[in-house]
């Protein structure tokens, strides 16, 4: 079984042993059992305070071959800035003090509670990396699908990076495969604010009822700051218009679309391979949603003699087993839908 280990620090590996009483731990092993994102992604913080800046390169410099007595043609590369921002998501848990008093294990009755409100967050920021659109809803970040949301054309460079699987109508899904790295896609953090979901004791609270009437609580507050950056278009693969009901059926080639993305998808070279410290090659992740999963697992049990596609294998990543595919492994996440509507 091969083994992927820690390139990148991931948020438990930052938060371990930062907190004497465990609380930090808690919340971050809390919120990698929730959000598959935290399980893979690369986090920096933001260069200009709230905002991302980012040189994109465009075009490399023109090179050419030498001759003795003869000067060097000058030439530069070309770059785009582009800035990406980020937005916070927030929860505050409240707990009758008398639930408390009468508890055997009052941090334990508070974590329960607190366990819903991270929950959400993390349905949140699960579903806004994949979808949200700053365009339409500023207080978001720019998610991927806002960012490769047509089929290919030659005015937009990444939407060569998008696949048709040939679905229409509105109950569509996708697979993505991503790069995590500073060189390629992050999650990015306002400047001083640590990633992952902060968690704050407010203490004791007097609040009051719908009646008017007071009463104590104790307080916690939930505030997760996150955006995205894309540095590097090539490094992402979106494989869009999957028919939900048609891949059910077991009449959408998924491993087909799978390989035509994997082609596609420059992170693949990076599979399972270390850098030696020449560049920064990035972790390579596919997600999609469980029905997916099961309907690759279905196209690849008892076939007879047509079988003739790469099998799903099981692989090891950090001491967790998950299923790979050509040596990328892949996480599950409900937060890509079954009703996307078809991309033109």
């Amino acid at each position: 079984m091969a083994v992927i280990g820690g390139t990148f620090q991931s948020l438990i590996d930052l938060y371990k042993g930062t907190d004497e009483n465990g609380a930090a731990a808690e919340v971050i092993e809390a919120l990698h059992t929730l959000n598959p994102l935290m399980q893979d992604a690369y986090t920096q913080e933001c260069n200009l305070g709230t905002k991302h800046r980012s040189s994109i390169r465009t075009g490399l410099p023109s090179v050419a071959w030498g001759a003795l007595y003869a000067g060097i043609p000058q030439s530069k590369s070309t770059v785009m800035q582009v800035e990406d921002t980020t937005g916070f998501v927030e929860g505050l848990s409240s707990v009758d003090t008398r639930l408390l008093d009468i508890s055997p294990n009052p941090a334990a009755t508070r974590m329960m509670e607190a366990n819903s409100y991270l929950e959400a967050m993390s349905q949140e920021v699960q579903s806004s990396f994949f979808y949200s659109n700053s365009d339409l809803t500023p207080k978001k970040f720019h998610g991927l699908a806002a960012r490769y949301a047509k089929l290919p054309t030659a005015a937009e460079p990444a939407s060569n990076q998008v696949i048709n699987a040939g679905g229409s109508g509105s109950d569509n899904t996708s697979i993505w495969m991503c790069t995590w790295g500073p060189m390629q896609t992050s999650l990015i953090t306002p400047k001083g604010i640590p990633g992952g979901i902060q968690r704050q004791d407010k203490g004791e609270q007097r609040i009051l009822d719908a009646s008017g009437n007071p009463y104590y609580v104790k307080e916690e507050l939930f505030t997760q700051h996150v955006g995205v950056v894309v540095r590097d278009w090539r490094y992402n693969v979106r494989i869009a218009n999957i028919d939900v009901s048609d891949m059910q059926a077991g009449s959408v080639d998924l491993y087909k679309f799978l390989r035509k993305a994997y082609y596609k998808f420059e992170g693949r070279r990076n599979a399972g391979k270390k850098n030696g410290g020449m560049i920064q090659m990035g972790k390579p992740v596919i997600y999609c949603n469980r029905d997916v999963l099961e309907a690759l697992d279905a196209l690849a049990t008892n076939r007879g003699s047509s079988d003739n596609f790469v099998r799903l294998t099981r692989m090891e990543v950090q001491g967790e087993e998950v299923l790979a595919y050509r040596g990328i492994p892949i996480r599950e996440t409900d937060a890509l839908l079954n009703t996307e509507a078809a991309l033109t």
